[in-house]
């Protein structure tokens, strides 16, 4: 279904409930958005004769009748863990939609909910609760979350930027030009980006305004620091910001160059998510960078501009740097010492983070405790989850039916035997479900009474094909790995016995199991390389390899504390947090990079 409605009801199977659930599915199937919807009442039939056997009782049925109606139900193959819980008080109505009717998102969520709920409101005595949940509910939500986190976090940057710049400067003057230049980078890049079509992206949303006002925002403090001490010293505004430019200017050139690379390093992750994203991440550094150089240094060249030497050399922070004076020179009189502890911190620290695993739930894309996530929690308890897993079958000549319900049924066995996963389904369960006595391979001529579409859809002898499907629950990758894992294993064992048969596992959360588990890796080496490239970047720009190498530790101590911080605290590796590292390593090596420059030019 393009949208599943989840109905919690203790009393499906009562003559009240019955009736209660026809009405709310007439309900919904009258919308002009809907094109139909499967349920138990048209749940494809499973006899020898082929004829239409409804799941519910229809007239004026005894409770006996469905009493009876019920343990059929729970038995019934294409039932039970598809359309209905295995304790019969959940129910899924698979609902498709007609989208050339389709007008608006609320055609499609609420008008089906309120259908339903309207429906409902016609049996009080009938206990009845809905959820959507399914594709298309779970993508709405997941836009409707990102615009909501757009906007958020844009006033979250802007706001950030104001912030920082009146505990720095205090001045209103210098707080408004300091703070411009990064917030126009910010502002100028999300219409780069959406001019050049990358702005569908959740990462650019959330992280990217947050990213470029801090980057932005080193920048236009080293630069205001700097044009600020050249006033107090006498200059004019012009001079100023002229030797501004040629000392801090340099130092800004090469954080933007080394955090681009850092951010082009995502670039070559296989997830088209974060390789857009990388990208963004460039764009949005270089167009700060001249935001940064253009807006600042101008504002501050004007005649007016001496008022913003106002309170030079009597900043926040710089008033407070005496205070951790005596901290400074312990370390400067125990350098070996400090050293030699610094690098044992990153090695141990190091050493915890390989400890951490990749893991994935579509629960991440949706707002804790929304509808849509406490439908796909309730799945998850009751049906095994929303997401259909299957093992994909094929086959080479001209293997007897009999061998083919042989690896069927041991494939069978492998999915049963696996507590996480949930009903199995497969062309031996149907046969079992028939009437007769004897074993799955026995009885494969049964499958030509079965409805055409249902026995293609599980195996296909023409095209050498079957399948078996199972349902997986959104417990994420970490938990479903050893799962998984197995099961990959014991097909392998069962290829080996049948070397006709190839097996392979598809779907979803098989998906986010390999490739992502790929795509973290690949971020992490892309990591790893961006690191060693900003070394090289470091090196010649100071002509220096000793100061290169003196950068590398408080560089990635970072990295290495926040992964281990993750590892302490339960968390796991996901492609949010890789791009988290990656900006980590952006913003260290920038300030690595002013200090360093300052410091040549202070030896010079």
């Amino acid at each position: 279904g393009d949208s599943i409605v989840v109905v919690r009801s203790p009393s499906v199977f009562t003559p009240e409930g019955a009736k209660a659930l026809r009405d709310v599915v007439a309900r919904i199937e009258a919308l002009d958005a809907v094109d139909g919807v499967t349920w138990l009442d048209n749940a494809p039939p499973l006899n020898i004769f082929g004829l239409a056997e409804p799941i519910l009782p229809k007239g004026a049925a005894s409770p006996r009748r469905f009493d009876v109606a019920r343990e059929k139900a729970v038995n019934h193959p294409l039932v039970v863990g598809q359309l209905l819980s295995p304790d019969a008080a959940t129910v899924l109505l698979l609902v498709a939609y007609d989208w050339a009717m389709v007008r608006d998102e609320a055609d499609v969520t609420d008008a089906v909910l309120e259908a339903a709920r309207g429906a409902a409101a016609g049996h009080p005595d009938v206990p009845l609760d809905f959820a959507l949940t399914g594709p298309v509910p779970l993508r709405l939500e997941w836009v409707r979350n990102r615009d909501a986190n757009e906007r958020l976090f844009q006033f979250m940057a802007y706001g950030l930027i104001l912030a920082l710049s009146a505990v720095l400067f205090r001045g209103l003057s210098v707080v408004a030009v300091t703070a411009a230049a990064p917030a126009l980078g910010v502002f100028w890049t999300l219409g780069v980006i959406r001019a050049v079509g990358l702005d569908d992206n959740p990462f650019s949303h959330v992280i990217l305004p947050v990213l470029l006002s801090l980057v932005g925002f080193a920048d236009s403090v080293h630069m205001m620091v700097d044009i600020r001490r050249g006033l107090a010293a006498g200059h004019d505004p012009r001079e100023a910001s002229r030797l501004a430019l040629a000392t801090v200017g340099v130092a800004c050139f090469l954080t933007m160059i080394t955090t681009g690379i850092g951010m082009a390093s995502l670039s070559l992750a296989r997830h088209e998510v974060v390789r857009d994203f990388g990208w963004s991440c460039v764009i949005g550094v270089f167009v700060t960078w001249i935001a940064v150089l253009a807006i600042l240094p101008t504002a501050c060249a004007t005649p007016w501009a001496h008022i913003l030497a106002r309170g030079a050399g009597r900043e926040v922070i710089g008033g407070q740097l005496p205070k951790v004076a005596r901290a400074i020179d312990f370390t400067l009189r125990h350098a070996r010492v400090t050293s030699a502890l610094a690098i044992g911190l990153l090695g141990g620290l190091a050493l915890v983070s390989t400890r951490l695993e990749p893991d994935d739930r579509k629960a991440n894309i949706l707002p804790p405790g929304s509808p849509a996530q406490q439908a796909l929690d309730h799945l998850d308890s009751a049906l095994g989850g929303l997401d259909v897993c299957a093992v994909d079958i094929q086959w080479t000549g001209d293997p007897p039916p009999d061998e083919v319900a042989d690896v069927v049924s041991a494939i069978d066995g492998v999915l049963r035997a696996e507590p996480l996963l949930g009903h199995p389904l497969s062309i031996c369960r149907l046969i079992d479900a028939l009437p007769g006595e004897g074993p799955a391979r026995e009885r494969m001529d049964l499958l030509e009474l079965l409805p055409p579409p249902l026995k293609t859809s599980l195996y296909d002898p023409g095209a050498r094909t079957a399948r078996v499907t199972f349902r997986v629950p959104d417990r994420g990758t970490v938990v479903c790995k050893p799962t998984f894992e197995r099961v990959d294993a014991a097909l392998r064992g069962i290829e080996e016995a049948h070397p006709a048969f190839t097996l392979s596992l598809s779907g979803e959360p098989i998906f986010r199991w390999r490739d992502l588990y790929q795509v973290v890796t690949d971020l992490a080496r892309s990591l790893g390389t961006a690191a060693l490239e900003i070394l090289v970047v470091m090196v010649v720009a100071f002509r220096s390899l000793r100061l290169g190498l003196v950068a590398i530790v408080p560089n990635m101590l970072p990295l290495a504390a926040s992964a281990a911080f993750m590892v302490f605290t339960g968390q796991s590796l996901d492609i949010v947090t890789v791009c988290a590292l990656t900006i980590c390593l952006g913003i260290a090596v920038d300030d690595t990079i002013h200090f360093l420059s300052r410091y040549r030019f202070e030896l010079d």
